[in-house]
């Protein structure tokens, strides 16, 4: 069941491991029509730069080039909101992982511009879809 435990994030927990729910968020987001751009693995960035520990936690930049080129033509600026952000990280619970997206929607009213509210519901349409079957399986 996916959850919104922000006023700006969709989220789903799964019961598996970290490594195997990062793979199959990638082939559910490629399965919803969008790319994975940039890879960000924050454990590893936080243990080079700042010597600390942290859980398992990867960032992925999507892109869905067909809705971003859908709200680039409505505001050319809106690429400061782009990529789509989709995290990855291990749950408190043990054996448990995270997979949470912003929600476009959410994010898009910052630009206060109502041509982007139906690309915006697509695109989390989509995001929904990739979310529920990545907590399916």
């Amino acid at each position: 069941m996916i959850r919104k435990n922000t006023r700006y994030g969709l989220w789903v927990s799964v019961r598996k491991p970290y490594e195997e729910t990062v793979e199959r968020t990638k082939q559910a987001l490629a399965q919803e029509g969008f790319g994975v751009l940039t890879e960000i693995d924050v454990r590893a960035t936080l243990k080079k730069k700042l010597d600390v520990e942290f859980r398992p936690y990867v960032i992925l930049g999507a892109c869905n080039p067909t809705y971003a080129f859908q709200a680039l033509n409505a505001e050319r600026d809106i690429g400061l909101l782009l990529p789509c952000n989709v995290i990855v990280y291990a749950s408190d619970a043990a054996g448990a992982t995270i997979v949470a997206a912003l929600d476009p929607v959410e994010a898009m009213k910052v630009a206060g511009n109502d041509n982007l509210r139906p690309i915006a519901e697509d695109v989390r349409a989509h995001l929904e879809r990739a979310l529920s079957d990545i907590e399916a399986g």
